[in-house]
């Protein structure tokens, strides 16, 4: 038996006046297009904002739907528009917020498994890392690279024939 250890590094700041003035900025607009969320089922509220490598930068928010898995959230509805407006443009960072109870969460909020999973894929098609920061009421948590998020993934690799 040989047994393996996996280690994630995450980067909590009490502030996020504590981040670059560019992270600072994406914590701001994810949280203001929070606002722009369709949350009318859980009201839970989901902001993402992405900065390209060109400058640009992308916003998206959940999207629920009465039928659950139909539904869609902010990560994903940011990174697909990205990709598809600037399909040759990497992602350099992405910042998540979320609004719940009439406040943003106290503890910041990390992406689910799925877009996880696309965050990835993002960076394997990129070759770069996609820097993450998850923003809470005060608290910040920053993560270098998605696949610190997900470890124990599943990849390209896996559809090879061997």
């Amino acid at each position: 038996m040989i047994k393996k250890e996996i280690t994630t590094i995450i980067y909590e700041y009490d502030s996020v006046q504590e981040l670059s003035t560019e992270d600072q900025l994406l914590v701001k607009k994810a949280k203001e297009i929070t606002a722009n969320s369709y949350a009318p089922y859980s009201h839970f509220y989901v902001g993402a904002a992405l900065i390209l490598e060109n400058g640009k930068i992308i916003t998206g928010t959940n999207q629920e739907n009465a039928a659950y898995p139909s539904g869609l959230c902010a990560e994903r509805v940011a990174l697909f528009w990205a990709n598809s407006e600037y399909p040759d443009v990497p992602v350099k960072t992405i910042a998540i917020s979320a609004k719940t109870n009439g406040g943003f969460t106290t503890i910041p909020v990390s992406p689910c498994g799925a877009c996880r999973q696309v965050l990835m894929e993002t960076e394997i098609r990129f070759k770069i890392p996609i820097k993450i920061i998850l923003a809470g009421e005060q608290k910040v948590e920053v993560i270098e690279n998605a696949r610190s998020l997900l470890p124990i993934n599943f990849d390209e690799e896996f559809l090879k024939k061997k």
